[in-house]
C-alpha cells in the first residue's frame, strides 16, 4: 500500500491539535470524515490514546493510504472505513465527536449539507462536530489568498468553492447543531466547533 502525503496536513496539524485538546472528550469514539491521506488520523489517534479513532473517506485510494499510515500506529486507530456522507446510515452508531477537515469547500454544497445532517444524526447529545478550512465572512473573502484559492477551486469544478460561514451555520442550525465557538487559525483558516442539541427544530 502507498502512503499519500499532503503538505498542508503537516503544516496545520499542531494548530488543529491545540483546538482539539479543548474540544474532544477524554474517552469515546471519534469519526474523521474525508480523512484523505490518513496522516491526521495517525497523529491524532496517537495524541488521544483514550479515544477510539475511526478514519473514513469515500475514495478507495484514500482508504489504502490511511491503511498504510495505520501500519505501526497505536491500536486505538481502527481500520479505515469507506464512507459517503450522503448515506443515510454511516455505519458507526452513535459517536462522541466528528472531524471534517478541508472537505466542505472541495465538495458540492449538497454534500456539505448531507455531512451536517449526518453529523446531527450520529452524534451523542452535546457531541462535537469540528470543521476546519477557509470560509467567507459576511459574504466576503477574509484574505486575497482565499479568493485566489476559491477561483482555483471553481476552475476544477463549478460546484466547489469557499463557503459562506453564515450559510454553513444556518444550515447546521436547521440540522440540529448549535455553534460552540470559532477559532482563528493560521493561513486564514477557521476552526468551527458545533454541538448537537438535544432537540432539533422542526423542519
Amino acid at each position: 500500500m502507498t502512503r499519500r502525503s499532503a503538505p498542508s496536513a503537516a503544516r496545520n496539524r499542531e494548530p488543529i491539535l491545540a483546538v482539539l485538546r479543548e474540544t474532544l472528550p477524554r474517552e469515546g469514539t471519534v469519526l474523521e470524515l474525508a480523512a484523505g491521506s490518513g496522516e491526521h488520523a495517525r497523529w491524532y489517534a496517537e495524541a488521544f490514546a483514550g479515544l477510539r479513532w475511526i478514519a473514513s473517506d469515500r475514495d478507495p485510494g484514500a482508504i489504502a493510504s490511511i491503511e498504510a499510515w495505520r501500519q505501526g500506529a497505536t491500536p486505538n486507530l481502527e481500520p479505515a472505513r469507506l464512507l459517503d456522507v450522503r448515506s443515510e446510515d454511516w455505519g458507526v452508531g452513535t459517536i462522541d465527536a466528528i472531524l471534517c477537515i478541508n472537505m466542505i469547500h472541495i465538495a458540492p454544497w449538497p454534500v456539505g449539507e448531507a455531512m451536517l445532517e449526518g453529523a446531527a444524526r450520529h452524534l451523542n447529545s452535546n457531541g462535537a462536530l469540528f470543521l476546519y478550512g477557509p470560509y467567507k465572512r459576511g459574504g466576503a473573502h477574509t484574505a486575497p489568498s482565499n479568493e485566489t484559492f476559491d477561483q482555483w477551486l471553481k476552475s476544477q469544478d463549478p460546484e466547489y468553492g469557499v463557503r459562506d460561514l453564515e450559510a454553513v451555520l444556518a444550515r447546521a442550525e436547521r440540522a440540529g447543531l448549535a455553534l460552540d465557538r470559532i477559532v482563528e487559525m493560521p493561513a486564514n483558516n477557521l476552526s468551527v466547533v458545533l454541538r448537537r442539541r438535544d432537540l432539533a427544530p422542526a423542519r
